[in-house]
């Protein structure tokens, strides 16, 4: 039994050997599976199967295992179907994705062909274009060169004429004035004997008359003089009335230029003072109620020597220093200081000079540089007889020089003539010793100009700069308290309209570079600005547009004088 069994085993074994399996491949690979997966030789392969199964003992445990082999194979078909699948539409995925990269490929290339090809068109359009304008410009130049051959050759046309026209008036004057002149001519000798007769007749009337006037007079002469010469007591009054007519004119003439030049130096103004504060007759005929002011107030002293100048804080305590050490100089009849004044114009030099002199109590004289050049030869005599005018002064005098470089240039450096020379010189005398009697205040623009021995006779040197933030702030509060809110005289207040303290500080940051006196300027335009409308209102927009039309003047102006200090330098470079 159970040998038989065994051999049943064997040939169960040979017989499912025999059975296809997933581990058992059948030999035969011609029959493979479709695109699907489904093998149809398994149907035949399981019909061998079963009935060599029928005619084996355990055939019915084989069925099962065949049957369990065979959901196995399908299984293992659907999956190989299902991976075949999803091969298959990670192929088409992958197809698409490169038919899309082709396709975008595809049309940037056609992209990039059509801006080439468009770049290509604009550029022979341009070509096109130029050429068209070149010939264009070609055809106006020629047509432009033909115009003035035309209005050449017209030209050259109407000057013959006007030359043939000429020379046949001329012809015909010169014609005419030859008739004229033969005619005379002809005239005058038919008349000539007539003409000669007259002569004679009238020559000897006027001789005649001539000698029986003096005749006349010699006889009246000749008694007079010996009935004049025979009388002793009219010959010795004669003398003494012309001995004493001689001493008087001598007298009256010498008196008359002594008490001239007395008054000139006491009372007088020299040519060279353009303003002073002194007192003289014809500054009171002119200025009666002002110059008796100053005169009642010659005695009072202004306590403020800064007052109505705003200036950085170290310069302020510089030029207090110089006020009070100049007023106690002058207490002490001590020998005063020569002061300059340089900076940029309009910074406030000659308002300090004039403060300085109120404050201590001096008299001043105001005079520029540039009226002693044109009095050439005359300038030293004027500049003598200013200096003995400044001697007279009781009270002492401030001399102050406003543009002093444009006379007191360097002789080495500068060319000047020598009338000039003369006149500096003399100056540098009059200055070159300590006097308590006049005090010397020079303001410059250019102060590397001047003479070294003027520098030399100068004890403090001063720089005005350009006023800051903070000054340009207090000057445009204080002028236009001056000119908008509190006009001086009868003028109207300004009603000013949305300007308030954020305008005044935009206003401060847009006048960066402007001097005193260019705000100063820039307040009197703003009430003029108001004065142009009803009401006297300044509102917001025309205080900036006021700001902006001095800004672009003072940019003019400094464009002026940038240009003319080129061409001084290029006129030095040839000299």
């Amino acid at each position: 039994m159970f040998g038989g069994g065994r051999k049943d085993n064997k040939d169960d074994g040979k017989s499912l050997s025999s059975v296809v399996t997933p581990e058992n491949p059948p030999a035969n690979k011609k029959g493979g599976s479709n695109l699907t997966g489904f093998d149809p030789e398994g149907l035949e392969r399981a019909a061998k199967a079963a009935r060599e199964l029928d005619a084996s003992k355990n055939a019915g445990a084989a069925i099962e295992l065949i049957k369990t082999q065979e959901v196995t194979k399908q299984h293992e078909a659907a999956s190989k179907r299902a991976e075949m699948e999803a091969y298959s539409q990670q192929q088409r995925s992958t197809n698409i994705e490169r038919e899309g990269e082709e396709a975008r490929k595809t049309l940037e290339a056609q992209t990039q062909h059509e801006r080439h090809r468009a770049e290509y068109m604009d550029e022979l359009e341009r070509k096109r274009q130029v050429d068209m304008l070149n010939a264009q410009k070609y055809m106006q130049e020629e047509q432009l060169k033909k115009q003035e051959e035309m209005v050449a050759r017209q030209e050259q046309m109407r000057r013959k004429t006007a030359e043939h026209e000429a020379s046949l008036k001329t012809k015909m004057e010169l014609a005419r004035a030859q008739a004229e002149a033969d005619g005379r001519i002809r005239q005058e000798r038919e008349n000539h004997d007539l003409i000669l007769d007259k002569l004679k007749q009238e020559a000897i009337e006027r001789r005649d008359t001539v000698l029986k006037s003096i005749k006349d007079a010699g006889t009246m002469l000749g008694e007079g003089l010996q009935s004049y010469l025979d009388d002793t007591n009219k010959l010795r009054n004669t003398a003494l009335t012309v001995t004493g007519i001689a001493i008087g004119v001598y007298t009256a003439r010498t008196s008359i230029g002594v008490t001239g030049r007395f008054i000139e130096a006491r009372l007088g103004k020299p040519s060279l003072v353009r303003e002073t504060s002194r007192f003289s007759l014809g500054q009171l005929a002119r200025q009666p109620i002002p110059t008796t002011k100053r005169l009642i107030g010659i005695g009072t002293q202004e306590k403020d020597a800064l007052k109505g100048i705003v200036l950085r804080p170290d310069l302020d305590s510089q030029l207090t220093k110089i006020a009070v050490s100049t007023a106690n100089t002058k207490k002490n009849k001590a020998p005063f200081r020569h002061l300059l004044l340089h900076g940029a114009p309009g910074t406030g030099k000659t308002m300090f000079a004039r403060n300085l002199a109120h404050h201590s109590g001096l008299d001043f004289a105001i005079l520029t540089g540039g009226d002693i050049a044109p009095l050439g030869r005359d300038a030293v005599t004027e500049l003598h007889k200013l200096f003995d005018w400044a001697k007279t002064s009781r009270r002492g005098l401030m001399l102050f020089i406003d543009e002093a470089d444009a006379f007191l240039q360097n002789r080495e450096t500068t060319k000047i003539s020598e009338d000039q020379r003369n006149a500096l010189n003399a100056f540098l005398f009059r200055t070159g010793t300590e006097s308590n009697q006049f005090m010397m205040v020079y303001a410059s623009n250019q102060p590397a100009q001047f003479d070294p021995a003027l520098l030399d006779r100068v004890d403090e040197m001063v720089e005005f700069e350009l006023p800051g933030v903070e000054e340009r702030r207090q000057m445009i509060a204080m002028y236009i308290d001056k000119y908008l809110i509190k006009p001086p005289g009868w003028a109207k207040a300004v009603v000013t309209d949305g300007i308030g303290p954020a305008e005044i500080e935009m206003a401060v940051q847009m006048t960066d570079g402007f001097s005193g006196r260019s705000i100063s300027k820039l307040a009197i335009a703003w009430q003029a600005a108001a004065y142009g409308t009803d009401g006297a209102i300044l509102d917001k927009d025309s205080f900036f547009k006021t700001v902006e039309h001095h800004k672009q003047s003072m940019s003019v102006k400094d464009n002026w004088l940038l240009e003319a200090e080129q061409r001084a330098r290029i006129l030095t470079l040839d000299a």
